[in-house]
C-alpha cells in the first residue's frame, strides 16, 4: 500500500449514501430516531454540570474573586468557537461517530484513527474518574444520612495499598495516626479492615460498579430509556441549582464583591484550565446524530443552548458564592454545602449533596452512551471488527459495543485509582476540539463539499489575529517582562519542595531534623517530625480573611486583640473551614494564625552542603516541560502566517488556538502517556485496520 493510502478520505456525500443505503437493507440495523432540541440540550447540560459547579468554582472563584465571572463568560466563548465548529459538521455529516468521523471528511483515514483511538480513551479514563468521584460523593451522602459502608468496599485497590504504605512509614517516623490526612487515614483503615482470600487483600470499589452497571443497562436498554433519565436527572439538577440561588440571593452582603478583581487579570486566568475542563462534554451530543430527528437543525441547536444555560448558571452561582463569604475562604473541595454551614443551614448541605451525586450520575450517563457509537462508526467503516456495529434490533442501540465499554470502565473503576491521569481525557478531548475546529478551516473554500443546513459565521481572521498576536507580545515584554526572559532562556527554578525532601538520603534527612529541631524544635514535633509538612506548614486562611469570614466589621492584627466572643466564632469558623490544620495547632488561634518553617526549604537544604543540581530544575530536564508551549507558540506563529496568506475563519480559528493553550499547559508525563497510547493504537491500525478499511481497493467492492 503507498503512503498516500494513509490519508483517503470518505466524502459527505458517500457517507450520507451508505447510512441511507444500510437503513434500506437492513432497517432491523438502525439506531432509534428519538431525540429533539430539547433531548439534546438536556444531554448537553447532563454532561457538562457534574463536578465542576459543586467543586472546581471554589476554586477558580478564590483566585479570581468576583470577576471569575469573566473568565466563566470568556471560556463560554472559548467553548463555542469550538461548538461552532462541531455544529458545522454535525449539520453537514449527521451520522454518529463525533470528531472520528469529521476528521475522516477533512484530514482522511490515519488522521480518523488517531482521533478515533484518543477519543476511546478520552470517554474510558473520562466514565472511570466520574464513576470513582460518583462513589465519592455517595458515599458521603450515606454517611450523612448515618449509613456508614466498610472502608474496603468504598475504595479502590491500589489507593488502599499505597495509602497503607505511606501511612505506616509516616507513623515510623513519629507522626501520629489522628495526624494523618483523612485520605490516608482511610487507606490504612480499608486495608488493616479488609478480609483476606488466600493472602489477598479484598478491596474494591463497589459503589463505582453499581452504578457503572445500572448506566449500562440503561444506555443498553434503549435511547428513549436514557433520554428520560437523563431529562429528569437535568430537571432534578436544575431545580437543586436554582433553589440554590434563590436562597443564597438573601443572604448576598455586596460589600464581599468589593473589590471585584482583587489579584487582577492574573488571578482571574489562574482557573482557567479548570474551568475550561468545567464546560467539556457538550461535544459527546455529536454522537447521537443518527438518533435525532432532524439532526441537521436540532444539533446545532442543542449544543448553543446547552453552552448558554450552563454557562447562565456558573455566573450567577458564582455571583452568590463570592457575595455570601469573602471569596478568600472558598478554596475548599465543597464550596457550595460550605457557604451554607457558614450561615447555618445545614439542611441545604444535604440537598446539596443529593444533587452532586445525580449530576455526576448524569454525565456518567452521556459519556458511556457516547463511547459505543464511536466504536461503531469505527466498525462500520472496517477498522474495528464488525461485531462492533451490531445494533440490537428491540432496542435500536449498539448493544455488543455497550456491554464491551460498561466492562472496559467497571473493572478498572473496581480495582484501580486512575484519577491521577485525569489530564490524559483531557489531551483526548482537546485533541478532539482542534482536529474539527481544523477540519472546518481545512474545508473552508473547498466548493465540492455539501454544506448542512448550519455554517459558522465568517469573519476574515486576517483583520485580528495578527493584532490579537502582536498584541500578545506587547503585553510579554511590558507587564510579564520577567517571566517571558526566565522562559526564554530556560532559567533555572527551585524544586517543589515534595520533590526535595523526597531526595534526601536517609543521613541527610536525619541531620536536617537535628538543624530544625535546634531553632524550633516545637514546631518540628507538632508535626510528628515530617519533614515535608514542617516546610509546608502554613494557616489555609490569613486572620483578616477568617475575619471577614465571620462578618467582623472591626479592625485587628492579631489573635490577642480579639474579645471571647470573637475567638469563639473564629474557632467555630476554622472548625468548619480547615479542621485537620486547626486540630494539628491544638486548635489554638494564635498558633494556627503564627504557625509557618522558622527558615526556608531552600536555605534549610543548601545548609547540609548539597549541591546546587539537586536543588534547581535546570537544563534539558527543564526545557522538556516547555516543548509543548514552545509548540504552541511556534504554531500561533506559522498559523497567524497562512490566516492572512488564505483568510481563514476566526470563529474555528480563535477555537483551535486555545484548545491548544489548554493542551500546552498540560504535563510532559501526560503527554509521554497520551503519545504511548496513540503508538499503541498505530500498531492496531497497521495490523488490523489499514488493511480491513472499506476504503481498502483490494477489500472493498462496490
Amino acid at each position: 500500500m503507498s503512503f498516500a493510502s494513509l490519508f483517503r478520505k470518505k466524502t459527505v456525500g458517500d457517507i450520507l449514501k451508505q447510512v441511507e443505503k444500510n437503513n434500506l437493507e437492513s432497517p432491523h440495523e438502525s439506531l432509534g430516531k428519538h431525540l429533539k432540541v430539547r433531548d439534546l440540550a438536556a444531554f448537553g447540560i447532563a454532561a457538562i454540570i457534574g463536578a465542576g459547579i459543586f467543586s472546581t468554582i471554589g476554586e477558580a472563584s478564590s483566585n479570581g474573586g468576583p470577576a471569575v465571572i469573566f473568565l466563566f463568560l470568556f471560556t463560554a466563548i472559548a467553548c463555542g468557537f469550538a461548538a461552532f465548529a462541531y455544529a458545522e459538521f454535525a449539520s453537514m455529516v449527521p451520522v454518529a461517530g463525533s470528531a472520528y468521523t469529521y476528521s475522516y471528511v477533512a484530514f482522511g483515514e490515519i488522521v480518523a484513527w488517531i482521533i478515533g483511538w484518543s477519543l476511546i480513551m478520552e470517554y474510558a479514563i473520562g466514565n472511570i474518574t466520574v464513576a470513582i468521584s460518583w462513589s465519592d460523593y455517595f458515599t458521603g451522602l450515606l454517611e450523612g444520612l448515618g449509613v456508614y459502608l466498610p472502608q474496603w468496599i468504598q475504595t479502590d485497590y491500589v489507593t488502599a495499598h499505597s495509602g497503607f504504605l505511606e501511612a505506616e512509614a509516616l507513623m515510623q517516623g513519629g507522626k501520629l495516626f489522628e495526624n494523618l490526612d483523612f485520605a490516608l487515614q482511610s487507606a490504612h483503615t480499608a486495608w488493616s479492615n479488609s478480609p483476606t482470600f488466600i493472602g489477598l487483600h479484598l478491596i474494591f470499589d463497589l459503589p463505582a460498579l453499581f452504578i457503572i452497571v445500572l448506566i449500562t443497562a440503561l444506555v443498553y436498554r434503549g435511547m428513549k430509556e436514557s433520554k428520560n433519565a437523563s431529562n429528569a436527572m437535568v430537571v432534578v439538577k436544575l431545580a437543586i441549582i436554582l433553589l440554590v440561588i434563590a436562597v443564597g440571593i438573601f443572604y448576598v452582603d455586596t460589600d464581599n464583591w468589593s473589590p471585584f478583581a482583587p489579584n487582577g487579570v492574573g488571578g482571574i486566568l489562574k482557573g482557567v484550565s479548570a474551568v475550561f475542563f468545567a464546560y467539556i462534554g457538550f461535544d459527546a451530543i455529536s454522537t447521537t446524530a443518527e438518533e435525532c430527528e432532524n439532526p441537521q437543525r436540532d444539533l446545532p441547536r442543542g449544543m448553543m443552548w446547552a453552552i448558554i444555560i450552563c454557562t447562565v448558571l456558573y455566573v450567577c452561582i458564582s455571583l452568590i458564592l463570592t457575595g455570601m463569604v469573602n471569596y478568600k475562604v472558598l478554596a475548599v473541595g465543597d464550596p457550595l454545602a460550605f457557604v451554607f454551614r457558614e450561615i447555618n443551614l445545614k439542611w441545604m448541605s444535604g440537598i446539596i449533596a443529593v444533587s452532586a451525586v445525580v449530576a455526576m450520575a448524569s454525565v456518567l450517563l452521556v459519556f458511556q452512551m457516547g463511547q459505543p457509537r464511536i466504536w461503531m462508526s469505527m466498525s462500520r467503516d472496517g477498522l474495528l471488527p464488525k461485531k462492533f456495529a451490531k445494533v440490537h434490533p428491540k432496542y435500536k442501540t449498539p448493544s455488543f459495543a455497550t456491554i464491551v465499554v460498561g466492562f472496559v470502565v467497571a473493572v478498572p473503576a473496581l480495582f484501580m485509582n486512575l484519577t491521577m491521569v485525569t489530564d490524559l481525557c483531557s489531551i483526548g478531548t482537546l485533541f478532539a476540539f482542534v482536529l474539527v475546529c481544523g477540519g472546518v478551516l481545512t474545508l473552508q473554500n473547498k466548493t465540492d463539499v455539501p454544506r448542512g443546513k448550519f455554517k459558522t459565521p465568517y469573519v476574515n481572521g486576517k483583520y485580528v489575529l495578527p493584532f490579537l498576536v502582536i498584541g500578545g507580545l506587547i503585553l510579554g515584554f511590558t507587564t510579564y517582562k520577567n517571566e517571558v526572559f526566565n522562559f526564554v532562556t530556560n532559567k533555572s527554578e527551585l524544586k517543589e519542595t515534595k520533590d526535595l525532601i523526597i531526595d534526601l538520603t536517609q543521613n541527610e534527612s536525619d541531620k536536617l531534623k537535628k538543624n530544625i529541631a535546634t531553632i524550633d524544635k516545637e514546631g518540628l514535633n507538632r508535626v510528628g517530625s515530617d519533614l515535608l509538612a514542617y516546610f509546608e506548614q502554613a494557616p489555609k486562611v490569613d486572620l483578616e480573611t477568617s475575619l471577614r469570614g465571620i462578618d467582623f466589621k472591626g479592625k485587628a492584627e492579631n489573635v490577642s486583640e480579639l474579645n471571647e466572643k470573637t475567638k469563639k466564632k473564629l474557632i467555630h469558623f476554622l472548625e468548619g473551614y480547615d479542621e485537620k490544620g486547626f486540630s494539628l495547632m491544638n486548635k489554638k488561634l494564635e498558633l494556627y494564625y503564627s504557625q509557618g518553617p522558622k527558615m526556608s526549604v531552600e536555605k534549610a537544604i543548601a545548609e547540609l552542603g548539597i549541591k546546587n543540581d539537586r536543588l534547581y530544575n535546570s537544563g534539558f530536564s527543564l526545557f522538556a516541560h516547555k516543548i509543548p508551549t514552545w509548540i504552541f507558540l511556534i504554531f500561533t506563529l506559522f498559523i497567524t502566517v497562512a490566516t492572512v496568506r488564505q483568510n481563514l475563519s476566526l470563529i474555528p480559528l480563535l477555537g483551535l488556538l486555545s484548545c491548544l493553550y489548554m493542551m500546552s499547559q498540560v504535563e510532559l508525563r501526560n503527554w509521554v502517556a497520551f503519545v504511548i497510547w496513540l503508538l499503541i493504537g498505530l500498531v492496531i491500525y497497521f495490523s488490523y485496520g489499514r488493511k480491513n478499511s472499506k476504503l481498502n481497493v483490494n477489500s472493498f467492492n462496490v
